[in-house]
């Protein structure tokens, strides 16, 4: 199965500044996510950017950036799914559809060895249509209303040892989607048909979204 990894950068940010290109852990933020990918064998690898220094900054890691994304697929208000679609038109004018697209956010650094490859695996052996990384999420989870209302039974209040497959709850991380190609072409979604849930570690599951996600980001990073 050939693979096209993706890894959307836009120049602007709104939470932290030119957030693609702070310096985390002593690289900036992107190159750990260049890093990891480019380090998983079976992926073609791209970074989807509007900004010329985030493009150098790429290709000084290794990467392909191959074209600059048109501004319209860089406002605040562009979903990731049509910065994909571009990528695989790009990708498929110059070396034929890939039959499966990796979407990697740069925002969520923190992945262990082997993750990505883990990921590639899962998705092949399940035969899944996409796949979302997951962390495992405490189930007490609450939606306000008028009363509100609980995800567990407040009756019978669960212990996390008592858990079991059907009644454990998982966060979406935003660090990675597989997605076979045809659902982005029949949906322009990355999730659709038989949905799989990749089970990430807890610290994998950061998204750097403020200056204490970044001092923690690096924190777990010079750990690894």
């Amino acid at each position: 199965m050939s693979t096209l990894c993706v890894i959307p950068a836009r120049g602007g940010s709104k939470g932290v500044p030119r957030k693609n290109l702070l310096d985390v852990g002593g690289k900036p933020l992107i190159v750990w996510t260049i890093e990891q990918a480019l380090a998983t064998p079976g992926l073609d690898v791209v970074v989807s950017t509007d900004d010329e220094e985030i493009a150098d900054v790429a290709r000084a890691a290794g990467v392909e950036v191959p074209w600059l994304r048109p501004a319209e697929l860089a406002q605040d208000t562009t979903p990731t799914e049509p910065v994909v679609r571009h990528a695989i038109d790009q990708a498929t004018a110059e070396r034929g559809r890939p039959d499966a697209v990796m979407l990697l956010q740069a925002t969520s650094p923190v992945r262990h060895d082997g993750t990505l490859a883990r990921a590639l695996a899962e998705f092949g052996d399940t035969g899944v249509d996409s796949m979302v990384g997951v962390v495992e999420q405490p189930p007490f989870i609450w939606q306000a209303g008028d009363p509100p209302t609980a995800a567990y039974d407040v009756a019978a209040r669960p212990r996390r040892q008592d858990l079991t497959d059907a009644t454990r709850r998982y966060r979406e991380t935003g660090s990675l989607y597989v997605t076979r190609t045809e659902v982005y072409e029949r949906h322009d979604n990355r999730l659709g048909g038989r949905i799989g849930l990749f089970v990430m570690a807890e610290d994998e599951g950061i998204d750097i979204d403020t200056e204490l996600d970044v001092a923690l980001a690096a924190r777990l990073l010079h750990a690894r």
